[in-house]
């Protein structure tokens, strides 16, 4: 069974449209209109293996805000989408990455129960054209349209570059180990039986 999904979102503020297959190979084509961004989608679909496509235009002679978030309600989605079922997937996947003097650490939960727990401080304001509070409404926006538990803690770093870099490839390799199949499992697991 194919784990692609491809979704478009249209707004007042942005056209974004999203491709992700779950068992690709890191292939990916990003274009956001923001570098450092494109930069992190590209580590996610990358680190993940995970074939990655997404094109947005958004209103960046406001700021990035609108351009991030609804790129990440849109990647969200479409996780969900191609997820599917989720029957005989892990579910859970975790990573503690380093990136030179930075460490995060990175868990996931596909339980269709919504929930983020982010902490990281960035000593800067923006990297690039990219505000480093927006790293926080991205997850935040994927976590939710994924309906995903996400938790993501920087333990150390200064660089505020590498931390972010880290992140993202931290919530890549959990999620590359969240969405794997495990033979053992032939439901969902749960002891409920559903998610």
């Amino acid at each position: 069974m194919d784990r692609i999904a491809e979704i478009t979102r249209k707004t007042g503020e942005t056209d974004i449209t999203v491709k992700i297959d779950l068992d690709g190979s890191g292939k990916t084509n990003i274009d956001t209109g923001i570098g450092f961004f494109d930069h992190m989608l590209d580590a996610f679909g990358r680190h993940g293996f995970f074939d990655l496509e997404v094109k947005c235009k958004g209103d960046l002679n406001v700021d990035c805000h609108h351009t991030v978030e609804d790129a990440g309600i849109v990647l969200g989605q479409a996780i969900k989408q191609a997820v599917g079922d989720k029957k005989g997937i892990r579910r859970y996947g975790s990573m503690i990455l380093p990136m030179d003097e930075s460490l995060v650490l990175c868990a996931v939960d596909l339980c269709d129960r919504p929930y983020l727990n982010f902490d990281a401080d960035f000593k800067t304001e923006r990297i690039g054209d990219f505000d480093t509070e927006m790293v926080r409404e991205f997850f935040y926006a994927v976590s939710y349209s994924a309906q995903m538990n996400l938790h993501l803690k920087q333990l150390d770093g200064l660089n505020s570059h590498h931390i972010a870099e880290a992140m993202f490839k931290a919530f890549a390799k959990a999620m590359d180990q969240a969405t794997g199949y495990d033979p053992r499992i032939s439901d969902v697991l749960s002891t409920k039986g559903s998610l």
